[in-house]
């Protein structure tokens, strides 16, 4: 298989660190026209000049912060307007802070689900009239293996997460006659700021060293070792090609297997 993406249009969501960084540096690296998308604009200025351009790529930045849906839904459309059609949608935030979600306040719940469920879907209405005329669009979006197993002490993560994946199984039956597909990435301990945060929380409230905890988590993954973020990248390249056509609807982890169940 040989993975082409030039003149396609790939918009993605959180693309300055981490996973999002590194699935726009391979959209890029496979010709694809990269807008990244985030609400640091001095930091989106800085890294898409790490994006290729060898094949003649013209890549661009949109400036919003997805804990305020109506800013997304105001940006997205200014450009919509300019009769840009996007092909590929990569919806990806980061996550809640960690906590039990029976101490959890209601705006902690309520900025996950601004940020997660609603920014996400402002994208996808706005994206998916373009998708529509030319009957080809990818929809992707990066949640976690708590979709299919809660994580402990992360009960706000837990629920918006279930809630996104459940969402994008909804919209994976209402599109796919259009030939739109929409699949969910379900990271594991991937290396990151996100993971790093994590690892330290837990150090700080067991009394525990960062490695210990480092260590604690390693032996729950059968790979023994923390994912990349340019392997989730890899993943989502492969849903997002057109040899992914058939595949919607479904939650692919990739997390060297830690995932419990099947």
């Amino acid at each position: 298989m040989k993975f082409d993406f030039k003149n396609k249009n790939a918009l993605v969501c959180g693309s300055t660190r981490g996973i999002g960084y590194a699935i726009a540096i391979q959209f890029a690296k496979l010709g694809a026209n990269v807008t990244m998308m985030a609400r640091n604009s001095e930091l989106l200025s800085r890294v898409i000049k790490d994006l290729d351009i060898s094949l003649g790529q013209k890549h661009e930045i949109l400036v919003a912060d997805f804990s305020k849906p109506q800013q997304v839904k105001e940006i997205i459309s200014q450009k919509i307007n300019q009769h840009q059609i996007y092909h590929i949608l990569v919806n990806n935030s980061g996550g809640p802070s960690a906590g039990l979600a029976i101490e959890a306040k209601e705006e902690e719940f309520l900025t996950a689900f601004n940020s997660h469920l609603l920014s996400s879907h402002y994208l996808v209405q706005a994206l998916i009239d373009g998708m529509k005329q030319v009957h080809f669009g990818r929809i992707i979006n990066i949640i976690s293996t708590s979709v299919k197993t809660p994580l402990k002490n992360l009960g706000v993560s837990n629920t918006v997460r279930g809630a996104m994946a459940n969402y994008s199984k909804t919209i994976a039956n209402e599109l796919a006659a259009f030939g739109i597909t929409v699949n969910n990435i379900l990271p594991g301990a991937t290396e990151t700021d996100r993971l790093k945060q994590i690892i330290e929380n837990k150090a700080a409230k067991q009394n525990h060293s960062n490695e210990e905890v480092s260590n604690e988590m390693l032996a729950e993954i059968p790979a023994a070792r923390f994912g990349k973020p340019e392997e989730l990248a890899f993943a989502v390249a492969f849903l997002s090609s057109e040899y992914a056509s058939y595949i919607t609807g479904v939650n692919i982890p990739v997390d060297g297997g830690r995932t419990a169940c099947l």
